[in-house]
């Protein structure tokens, strides 16, 4: 039998091509500066910033293009080096989400002795859209302690409150436009907390402390969105986090509501340095809360809640309310003794 053409003497297979191995660089480069902006120090700059929100779903999208290279390269018994470095890039991003999807070790089991908990309920209502009698039955059903509802002013305070009479909401604006606001209610036995609204952002938080929360702090809170031109303003509506994540004197802290960001976005993950993201712990990091359009595997999680104090999650569900295109976020907290 005689020797295949490749394997005659004298015969060697011939080099990759420049052409060739330019092209599956230019591939590779792209395929990181989509995926993997932040390593990069890219996702504070348009559109990698919107790009990046979506990595848990480029990443599979990655894999899928990997395996389809390989099965090529092995048909052709050549061509390794674009399914390498689609894999390596792949990787890399992987590694970085696949952990939002596992419940950290020290997470609570929800029937543990009975402790001091608190539930917390976070939704954008886009522009006081969202349908109040649907909001009021997520109230009642799982009867939050405290809420967070960004995009809602007096006119969505005025609508929601007599359907859940056992709440007090404080809007950050008695006038204007609920887009333009943000409303944290409490749960009324929780005594007549304090309120201060600040405005030093593109949107206004209200925090809410005192009476029944004891040194508790909490936060409804709402950051621009990075659209084009909007980008440097969003980067600094999250910086302002570090006041109560990063600050070891502000005690027991809770910030929740539309951060418009993931985790995936750098200037997020430094801006909370020193809080936890409840989904995150509970091993709900990869849910999608916005927008409702798209299968929750597929969409960006932008509303949070985030803990600090030593104040841990014990479990997070996410919920359809019509009229808006966010989803609500209901988590319970278990507070250090």
């Amino acid at each position: 039998m005689s020797a295949p053409p490749d394997e005659l003497p004298g015969r060697t297979r011939p080099p990759v091509r420049p052409v060739r191995l330019a092209l599956t660089l230019v591939i590779v480069v792209v395929a990181a500066l989509v995926l993997l902006p932040d390593l990069l120090g890219l996702d504070h700059r348009g559109p990698f910033a919107q790009l990046v929100s979506f990595r848990p779903a480029l990443v599979a999208g990655l894999l899928v293009l990997a395996v389809v290279a390989m099965v090529v390269a092995v048909i052709r018994k050549r061509g390794w080096t674009l399914p390498a470095g689609l894999l390596a890039v792949a990787a890399v991003g992987g590694a970085m989400v696949l952990p939002r999807a596992l419940p950290a070790p020290d997470v609570p089991e929800p029937d543990a002795p009975a402790v001091r908990t608190l539930t917390v309920l976070s939704f954008n209502t886009y522009e006081g859209q969202g349908d109040v009698d649907a909001v009021a039955a997520l109230i009642r059903s799982s009867r939050p302690d405290l809420v967070a509802l960004p995009e809602s002013a007096a006119r969505y305070r005025d609508r929601l409150a007599p359907l859940v009479p056992d709440y007090r909401f404080i809007p950050s604006d008695e006038r204007g436009r609920d887009v333009q606001g943000v409303t944290a209610g409490v749960r009324a036995d929780l005594g007549d907390v304090a309120a201060q609204v600040d405005r030093r952002t593109g949107f206004p938080s209200v925090e809410v402390s005192g009476a029944g929360l004891g040194d508790l702090r909490f936060v409804a809170f709402h950051s621009i969105a990075p659209t084009p031109g909007e980008i440097p303003e969003w980067s600094s509506d999250l910086s302002t986090l570090d006041r109560w994540c990063a600050d070891r004197q502000a005690g027991q802290v809770i910030v929740a509501g539309d951060f418009n960001a993931t985790l995936d976005h750098s200037v997020f993950r430094s801006a909370m340095t020193g809080c936890t993201d409840a989904a995150e712990r509970t091993g709900d990091g990869l849910v999608g809360t916005w927008p409702s359009s798209l299968p929750r595997w597929l969409g960006p999680q932008i509303d949070h809640v985030l803990i600090t104090g030593g104040i841990t999650a014990e479990t997070l569900s996410v919920h359809d309310i019509p009229g808006s295109d966010h989803r609500a976020v209901v988590t319970r907290l278990r507070l250090p003794n």
